[in-house]
């Protein structure tokens, strides 16, 4: 849950209980670097992450890569950017960023209301900030989702592995998404850098799982319509 006041100097995050760096990675768009570079941390996280030129596209048949499209061709794409980055470096960046005191861990979301432009946010502890942004980004349980009077989070049926591989010696694999359609089944890998690989599948499993079991496998939800 983030309340914002300002740029990034003006951010205050509160975390259930620590800053939760593992998980893999996520590859942030266009919009996303324009937002990373108003707040003044883009420029840090270029430096660990590789721009993709394009996709790659392999053979139901034979597995191959046999269909290529880039981003820059014919300045379709220009100004078009696109980068895998570690979730750690992504949080890690961002608290380095930060004033000491503004991350308040175990702080528990009580209550919000609206007053003319302010939000106000309660906590467990009783204490209440305000502030005239606020973001919600605490999962499919978001009290700020709630607040909103979005519709209940339902599951989209289809399930997700991912994950990352080091090369020590350097993964040699072009910076371009690789992916593979076929049968139900999507999957693709990119580099975040010269050593560093994020792969994904996604699948419709034969037995669909709960809401609960989503947390555990992955699942991905849809809160309203896509």
């Amino acid at each position: 849950m983030i309340p914002v006041f300002g740029r990034l100097h003006g951010l205050k995050v509160w975390i259930k209980c620590c800053l939760r760096i593992t998980g893999f990675a996520l590859t942030l768009w266009t919009n996303a670097w324009r937002a990373l570079d108003v707040v003044g941390i883009g420029n840090t996280l270029r430096q660990t992450s590789t721009q993709m030129k394009g996709f790659k596209i392999a053979s139901h048949d034979t597995g191959l890569f046999t269909s290529e499209q880039t981003l820059h061709k014919d300045g379709k794409f220009e100004g078009y950017e696109s980068r895998c980055v570690r979730r750690k470096d992504l949080l890690e960046t961002i608290v380095k960023e930060l004033p000491s005191g503004t991350i308040r861990y175990s702080s528990k979301v009580a209550a919000i209301n609206e007053l003319s432009r302010f939000k106000f946010v309660h906590l467990a502890d009783g204490s209440i900030i305000k502030t005239k942004v606020l973001i919600g980004c605490n999962g499919v349980n978001s009290l700020v989702a709630k607040w909103l009077g979005l519709e209940t989070p339902v599951s989209v049926g289809r399930s997700a592995i991912r994950g990352l591989v080091e090369f020590p010696d350097g993964s040699g694999f072009d910076p371009m998404f690789h992916v593979n359609f076929g049968g139900g089944v999507r999957f693709g890998f990119l580099p975040v850098d010269e050593k560093t690989v994020y792969w994904f599948c996604t699948f419709t499993p034969s037995q669909v799982p709960t809401f609960m079991d989503g947390a555990l496998y992955g699942c991905f939800w849809s809160s309203g319509q896509m």
